[in-house]
C-alpha cells in the first residue's frame, strides 16, 4: 500500500482553462495526474506553450483548476483560506530574479517573508544568517540586491524562499537569463539543498543538460503528459526529444551520431563523462 504522506504535491484529473481558451484547440493543461514524493528532484520539459509554467503556478495556487484537483502537503489548492500555507510548503523561483527582490539589502530580502510571518526580529536575524551561510551569502548581506550579479541575484531569491522552510521549491526556468557560471552555480546550490536538506525540487528548464541531475524526467506537450522516466530513459529518446522540437543533452545526442557512423555505444548515454569513458573503452578496429 502506497503512503500518502510521502507525497509533496498531488495533481488528479488536471485541467486548466485560460478565460477565453474554451473555443481554442486544446486546453492549457488537460488530464494531467502527477505526483512529486518528498525529497524528490523533478524535471520537467517541454517545447513553449506546453503548460510547464502554468503547471507550476496550479502547484503554487497562482491559479486554481479548472477541473480536477491539486493537493499541495495534503491540502487543497483552491481552499483560500490555506493558500498562505501552501506557498510556504512549496516556495517558487521565477525566471527573472529582478521580480523577486524587493528590499534594498540582501538582508533585508531575505527577511521580507519571515516578517511577515511577524516572527521575532532575533528569530529572522538567526534564520537569515543560517540561510545566508548556507548559500554562500554572508559577504553580500548588506549589498544592495541590484549591484550583484545574475547568479548572485538568484541565490538571493531562493534564499528568500529557503528562509521559509518549504518541503518544496518550484523553479520556473531559474538559470535562463543567467550566463555559463551562474547557471552552475544556482543549479549546484539547489542540488545541494535537495541532497542535503531532503527538499523536493520541481525543476522548468529548458537546458537538457541540467534535466541529467533529476530522479525523474516529465515531458509536457500542448498541455498533455506525454512521457516521464528516468533521465537515462527520457534524456537519450533523441527521436522522441525532437518529434516534439526538443533537444537531448550534447552527450545523448553525439552518442546517437556516433551509433550511426558504427561506433558499438552503450545506450542511454547522456553524460558526457559517460560518454568519454565508452569511447575511451572502445576497442581499436583492426
Amino acid at each position: 500500500m502506497v503512503n500518502r504522506s510521502e507525497f509533496m504535491i498531488e495533481a488528479k484529473d488536471l485541467v486548466y482553462n485560460y478565460p477565453g481558451e474554451e473555443e481554442t484547440s486544446f486546453p492549457a493543461l488537460s488530464g494531467i495526474n502527477l505526483a512529486v514524493r518528498r525529497g524528490e528532484y523533478l524535471a520537467l520539459l517541454g517545447p513553449n506553450g506546453s503548460g510547464k509554467t502554468t503547471l507550476m503556478k496550479l502547484f503554487n495556487a497562482l491559479l486554481v483548476p479548472s477541473e480536477g484537483e491539486v493537493r499541495v502537503g495534503g491540502i487543497s489548492t483552491a481552499d483560500e483560506d490555506k493558500t498562505a500555507e501552501v506557498r510556504r510548503y512549496c516556495g517558487m523561483i521565477f525566471q527573472n530574479p529582478d521580480n523577486q527582490l524587493v528590499a534594498t539589502t540582501v538582508e533585508e530580502d531575505i527577511a521580507f517573508g519571515l516578517e511577515n510571518l511577524a516572527l521575532p526580529p532575533a528569530e529572522i536575524q538567526k534564520k537569515v544568517i543560517a540561510v545566508a551561510r548556507m548559500l554562500g551569502l554572508e559577504q553580500l548581506l548588506q549589498q544592495p540586491p541590484h549591484m550583484l550579479s545574475g547568479g548572485e541575484k538568484q541565490r538571493v531569491a531562493i534564499a528568500g524562499v529557503l528562509a521559509m522552510q518549504p518541503r518544496c521549491i518550484l523553479m520556473d526556468e531559474p538559470t535562463a537569463m543567467l550566463d555559463p557560471a551562474g547557471r552552475h552555480d544556482v543549479i549546484e546550490t539547489v542540488r545541494q539543498l535537495n541532497r542535503d536538506q531532503d527538499i523536493a525540487v520541481v525543476h522548468v528548464t529548458h537546458f537538457p543538460e541540467e534535466a541529467v541531475f533529476a530522479d525523474r524526467v516529465i515531458i509536457l506537450n500542448q498541455g498533455r503528459l506525454v512521457m516521464q522516466g528516468r533521465p537515462q530513459n527520457v534524456l537519450s529518446d533523441i527521436p522522441l526529444l525532437y518529434s516534439l522540437g526538443l533537444q537531448g543533452p550534447a552527450a545523448a545526442e553525439l552518442a546517437a551520431l556516433l551509433r550511426k557512423d558504427g561506433f558499438n555505444l552503450p545506450p542511454q548515454l547522456i553524460h558526457s563523462r559517460e560518454l568519454v569513458h565508452s569511447l575511451c573503452s572502445l576497442e581499436p578496429k583492426s
